[in-house]
């Protein structure tokens, strides 16, 4: 009867920490904790927007890197990143890449991740293109979303309200 009780607590224990994981069916950045629940916060990590392959067109592709550096105790990138841009009253949630696999990364402190915001640009005036101004980023592990400014130009739309934008999974930065 001894081991009952221990299986029976580690069980009820178990459950109760699935059922406090939330998370949008994108894997997104919508509350989604890791499965170790050590997620990586934004306010425990550093991010930067990186030297963007800025499309110089209506029509081209460019392509935005956002870097995430561990500054606190070791936690773990699991889903996708979260972005949303917004116009003024407008802000439209970005897709994840078609084909993209989300992987689970582990950040020990002073580690870094990556990943990707790829879009097409839209035609200056087009109604359905977004003039974004600015970039919100939040992660898995929760924390207060970050903004940066979009100076990349307008996004082309693509559908009814969609962009022809798209997030991409994670990547772990050297070794």
């Amino acid at each position: 009867m001894r081991r009952v009780i221990p299986l029976t607590l580690t069980a009820l224990a178990a459950a109760l920490a699935l059922t406090a994981c939330g998370g949008g069916d994108d894997g997104g950045a919508d509350g989604a904790k890791s499965k170790d629940g050590s997620g990586c916060a934004t306010g425990a990590v550093a991010l930067e927007v990186g030297s963007a392959s800025v499309a110089p067109a209506a029509g081209d592709s460019g392509e935005v890197p956002v870097s995430i550096t561990n500054q606190s105790a070791p936690c773990t990138l699991d889903h996708f990143p979260g972005v949303t841009l917004h116009q003024g009253d407008r802000s439209v949630k970005l897709a994840v890449s078609e084909g993209a696999q989300a992987q689970t990364l582990k950040l020990a402190k002073g580690a870094s991740a990556t990943f990707t915001v790829s879009y097409v640009r839209g035609a200056d005036g087009n109604a359905k293109a977004l003039k974004a101004s600015t970039m919100e980023v939040t992660l898995p592990g929760g924390g207060d979303a970050k903004t940066f400014p979009w100076k990349f130009g307008p996004v082309a739309g693509k559908g009814a309200d969609g962009l022809d934008a798209s997030v991409s999974a994670f990547q772990q930065v050297g070794d």
